[in-house]
């Protein structure tokens, strides 16, 4: 990766949330944590990544372009007339995608230039301009390509484009601090404050993640910053849990905090991918949010008084 080109596997218009008004929203490949509940899986590699959908599939008895087309022989027709893919002679070519009629076969992600991103944002805008929206940065982790995502929100600013980033917080703090300097607004999450639970859901500790919002916030007092905690079943859905997370947060009048109650869109994705889902069977308990809600509310009393 450079600064004038990384892999982007998503650009997202029309979008409502991740910001201040009608945004576009580029999603930037990588990812330092392996969320179990991860509702973006293709998002995870730092790399692009082939998939495919049989529902899409015309399969082996109509067409058969991806088996006669990938140059190592590597697809090859299965018992109920879809296509099987041996991961020992495939090589991520992508030929098979470029060849299938019916886009059952996908590519998440390619390589995009600065320009070409920031020239995709720029169609939508008249609509930023009338809703004070702009473009966000997302993932994956933009911070997993720190000099691309700094040279997109550097372009951004030059073409007058408010911009807007989600983080993780898991960086090198000075690329964190960096692109700070370029944003109007900054997304975080704290998914756990007690590390060796933060370790068993998204596989790393949390220290680096809580120091760098400590440093974020210290340092840019007039930043709008929004810290959002993903409410997960049976890791951190309980009043202790979130009122933990409230603890920990600066009181500061720029922060907000927001609660996201746990979804399964992401789900189709893990077997395009081949992956398993751990989170198949879980779903929060009837009445969580509703219990969670006035921690949220009272802790949103409180910065906006501070």
């Amino acid at each position: 990766m450079s600064a004038n080109e990384g892999i982007v596997f998503n650009i997202q218009n029309f979008s409502v949330h991740d910001g201040s008004g009608i945004r576009t929203i580029v999603f930037l490949k990588g990812c330092p944590l392996r969320c179990a509940w991860c509702s973006n899986p293709e998002s995870q590699l730092l790399k692009p990544q082939l998939a495919f959908n049989p529902m899409k599939c015309l399969t082996t008895e109509k067409c058969t372009r991806c088996i006669d087309n990938c140059p190592q022989g590597a697809i090859s027709p299965s018992e109920d007339h879809l296509i099987v893919m041996d991961p020992a002679k495939c090589v991520q070519c992508h030929t098979c995608a470029k060849h299938c009629a019916a886009n059952a076969l996908n590519v998440y992600g390619k390589p995009m230039t600065v320009s070409a991103v920031v020239d995709e944002v720029e169609k939508e805008a008249a609509f930023y301009a009338r809703s004070g929206g702009g473009m966000t940065l997302s993932g994956g982790e933009a911070m997993s390509q720190p000099e691309f995502a700094l040279a997109l929100l550097k372009e951004a600013k030059r073409r007058r484009i408010k911009t807007a980033m989600e983080s993780c917080a898991y960086a090198r703090y000075d690329d964190l601090k960096a692109a700070c300097h370029y944003l109007d607004e900054l997304i975080m999450d704290i998914k756990a404050f007690d590390d060796e639970k933060h370790k068993k859901g998204t596989g790393i500790s949390n220290q680096r993640i809580l120091e760098n919002i400590r440093c974020v916030v210290d340092e840019f007092p007039n930043l709008p910053i929004l810290i959002r905690t993903p409410v997960i079943p049976e890791f951190n859905d309980t009043e202790e849990d979130i009122r933990s997370i409230v603890d920990f947060i600066p009181v500061r009048p720029n922060i907000t905090y927001e609660l996201l109650p746990y979804h399964r869109m992401g789900q189709p994705k893990y077997a395009y991918l081949g992956m398993e889902f751990p989170y198949l069977d879980k779903a929060l308990g009837e009445g969580v949010m509703d219990r969670l809600r006035p921690i949220e509310k009272a802790a949103n009393e409180r910065f906006r008084n501070a």
